[in-house]
């Protein structure tokens, strides 16, 4: 019983703009005592458990990435979420990042290239932030990525990436800010996870909502 109410819990955390004091105060209305620190130890301990699980079904990507980065309240401090998604609007991946510079640029393009479900490149889209050119060039001397790699930096190409962040930010909107950088990176995590199963990411899942609640389930072997 504890197992299905903490990833129901989760769950619902990281797909609508609920705070920890909104589900304590749900689970009471159904006769269910809940602290809210409870269920955010929930969250912290089962969000990258559910982005790691989901990477292994995602379909894969197409080759024209789109690189943008968001701003991301830290205690008060602005970090950078860095995301990429392709021409399809699909997650390719994303990263959170104290700094916006050429080192986090690179680091952001190497993890999205050791996913699974991501393919090389052919056109890489990124906004005028010069670190970003500066990342690639230095990746395609490495051999990481392909010399022929086309590079863009045409702001209207970038329509797809730079709106989708806004369900991520409907959803952080509720969280009233994160304390801790660490705390933020796992919960982000969950949230962009809950977020490509809602955009049809998922391999042999027709999305409904009672498709997705079953997915979850299935991925930590949740009898209902």
């Amino acid at each position: 019983m504890k197992e299905k109410l903490s990833y129901l819990n989760v769950r619902w955390y990281l797909k609508y703009p609920l705070s920890y004091r909104n589900l304590e105060e749900m689970m009471a209305e159904r006769g269910i005592q809940v602290d809210h620190t409870t269920i955010m130890r929930w969250v912290h301990q089962y969000s990258p458990e559910i982005e790691t699980r989901i990477r292994r079904h995602l379909k894969p990507t197409n080759d024209s990435w789109r690189v943008d980065k968001t701003y991301i309240n830290v205690k008060g401090e602005w970090k950078y979420l860095y995301r990429a998604v392709d021409s399809d609007g699909d997650t390719i991946d994303f990263m959170l990042s104290t700094k916006r510079d050429r080192k986090a640029a690179k680091r952001f393009f190497k993890k999205a290239l050791g996913s699974n479900h991501n393919q090389m490149p052919r056109i890489i889209t990124v906004d005028k932030n010069a670190s970003d050119p500066i990342a690639i060039d230095e990746l395609k001397n490495e051999k990481k990525l392909s010399k022929n790699i086309e590079i863009r930096q045409v702001k209207y190409l970038n329509n797809i990436v730079e709106q989708d962040p806004r369900s991520i930010k409907r959803i952080i909107v509720s969280m009233l800010g994160f304390q801790f950088f660490h705390s933020a990176s796992k919960t982000l995590k969950g949230i962009e996870a809950m977020n490509m199963v809602k955009n049809g990411q998922i391999n042999n899942l027709n999305y409904s909502g009672l498709d997705e609640v079953k997915y979850i389930n299935q991925l930590f072997e949740i009898v209902l």
